[in-house]
């Protein structure tokens, strides 16, 4: 791991553990084992780590759901495979999904470029238009569809993350609330 890597992972473990206005630099640097002048070369200032940070793990998720949907050949397949594998990176990586979750509700959101954003929303927003043009999805807005796709997927998240549930009993439960989420935008002449 190099020293850019290893300082973006220390700071999503302490940021995630102490909140940003809980984690000095100082001791993401220390934690990492570089010094402060090598943290602030790769990363100017605190703000600069943590929008980094943010983008480097939306990059990670929109490549693994990319690799998930790319196969597929209905619209309902894509968004399920969208949907299921949002679900299980967000259980099998708790960290960065909080982080989001935490970045998403925070005065940095407003530092990520609108360029940076609509390059991470271009995959979803394509998906959606896509099966809207088909007539799969009911004519409502794409982002309001996103919107609550987003809320469904971090609903089951919790409940998954509270709840002890066998593989088996989480695989149902994942593929139920996904049927429940594509019968409220589904176009039911299409379904």
């Amino acid at each position: 791991m190099d020293k850019p890597e290893k300082i973006l992972a220390t700071a999503l473990r302490l940021f995630v553990t102490n909140g940003f206005h809980g984690t000095p630099t100082s001791k993401i640097a220390s934690e990492a084992g570089v010094s402060n002048g090598t943290l602030f070369h790769y990363f100017k200032t605190k703000d600069e780590l943590v929008v980094a940070l943010y983008t480097t793990i939306k990059g990670e998720l929109n490549q693994f759901l990319e690799s998930q949907i790319n196969t597929a050949s209905t619209s309902k397949e894509k968004f399920r495979r969208f949907f299921v594998g949002s679900v299980e990176w967000a259980l099998n990586n708790g960290d960065a999904f909080y982080f989001i979750q935490q970045f998403r509700f925070s005065p940095h959101l407003n530092l990520v470029s609108e360029e940076e954003t609509r390059q991470q929303s271009e995959m979803h927003t394509q998906l959606l238009q896509e099966a809207q043009s088909l007539n799969g999805l009911k004519p409502l807005p794409v982002d309001l569809i996103a919107t609550l796709t987003a809320s469904q997927i971090n609903g089951v998240h919790q409940y998954l993350v509270e709840k002890a549930v066998g593989p088996d009993e989480q695989r149902k439960l994942i593929d139920d609330v996904f049927e429940l989420t594509w019968a409220t935008v589904a176009n039911p002449e299409i379904r």
